[in-house]
């Protein structure tokens, strides 16, 4: 007997803390800038100001990569041959090729500015800086 009385006690203390606390929820203002949208603490702003600068330095970063793999001879196989291009959001980096043929192979680089090249690049050169192009 004792112990269903605890527990009709247990039942209702637990349903009278739930309104309670619906009623703490309402009552607690919410900060709102008048449009519907919560205002933010302000070293939020101070956190977006860092992510700015943050995306700022992290412009001239080389970060666009692509390898293009090829034979660039027909008796020569197994797409040993390879153009990389590295560059920055603004297109500005290199482009590296290696050729590899039966007994040598030969290694090129070439600046890229602006995603262009002033020298005249092969097409697999042009097809990694395009792969690498966001």
């Amino acid at each position: 007997m004792l112990a269903e009385i605890l527990a009709v006690l247990t039942v209702v203390l637990a349903a009278l803390a739930c309104v309670l606390a619906g009623l703490a929820l309402r009552r607690t203002p919410s900060r709102s800038t008048g449009d519907g949208v919560e205002a933010l603490p302000e070293d939020v702003h101070g956190l977006r100001q860092e992510v700015a600068a943050l995306k700022a330095e992290n412009a001239d970063a080389l970060r666009h990569l692509s390898v293009v793999r090829y034979d660039a001879f027909g008796d020569v196989g197994g797409h040993l041959s390879w153009s990389l291009a590295v560059l920055d959001d603004a297109g500005n980096g290199v482009v590296l090729t290696s050729i590899h043929g039966r007994s040598e192979a030969r290694t090129y680089a070439k600046s890229v500015a602006g995603w262009t090249c002033e020298q005249q690049l092969s097409p697999e050169e042009e097809e990694a800086i395009e792969h690498a192009r966001p």
